[in-house]
């Protein structure tokens, strides 16, 4: 018997890593900037603010798809109209190519599979965009439950991501875990949704460093009750 009857993961940070994601973008952001005879640097740059606008339009919680983003940061770069056809394949290609999990996580996912404990995912992603990162690295099925914000509406901590996931496990919060790498969207919003947290990376876990620790438990913020370095450390945490 387990500690703990369902887990649910945060994406990026914490199964996929941040800078393999980020490389990527700068990857293809100079390969789409050569095509054009674009100064890549600028061009990277016009990108970023772009994308950064996009998403600081969204009042409070709301969610700002980032597939329609990226498209308003390429039509900033070439300063007119583009189809996505024009940057969306290469775009998916180079971030692909680029993309690295973080240390364990596979295997630490495979073996909770095997142990039988309900997996599923908050993420603030677009849907297509969590699904196309799970399966990259063959643990899509892996995933019982698949909470996005893009199906939401909100991004974490918004309190309707945490019971669409909850709702879709169907257990009672006190029994599942949150694994993220954000104190206020994952920690906090977490917490209040009335499940267990665990810090991995990110200010999650710099705020754990902070406070304290006894094992892996965190003692000294209410937020935050364990924090890992290690994947396989959950496996501890929960029982398995």
């Amino acid at each position: 018997m387990t500690e703990y009857e369902a887990v649910f993961f945060d994406i990026g940070g914490v199964i996929v890593s941040l800078p393999s994601i980020r490389q990527g973008y700068v990857d293809y952001l100079q390969e789409f900037a050569a095509e054009r005879d674009l100064d890549p640097e600028p061009a990277l740059e016009t990108w970023r603010e772009r994308l950064g606008e996009h998403f600081k339009s969204a009042e409070g919680t709301e969610y700002m798809s980032a597939a329609e983003g990226y498209h308003k940061a390429f039509q900033a770069i070439v300063d007119g109209d583009l189809d996505r056809e024009d940057w969306e394949p290469g775009f998916e290609a180079a971030t692909k190519a680029a993309m690295e999990t973080e240390p364990n996580v596979i295997e630490t996912i495979q073996a909770l599979d095997d142990a039988g404990v309900y997996l599923g995912i908050v993420s603030d992603i677009d849907t297509r965009e969590a699904h196309r990162m799970l399966d990259q690295f063959g643990i899509d099925d892996a995933f019982d439950g698949v909470t996005t914000s893009e199906a939401v509406g909100y991004k974490k901590p918004d309190r309707r991501m945490f019971e669409d996931a909850l709702g879709k496990a169907n257990i009672d919060p006190a029994t599942g875990l949150m694994i993220g790498d954000r104190y206020d969207h994952d920690m906090q919003g977490g917490t209040e949704a009335g499940l267990d947290t665990v810090a991995y990376n990110g200010t999650a876990f710099e705020r754990a460093a902070e406070v304290g620790r006894n094992g892996h438990r965190v003692v000294g913020d209410d937020a935050i009750d364990y924090a890992i370095e290690d994947h396989r450390q959950l496996l501890a945490v929960i029982g398995v």
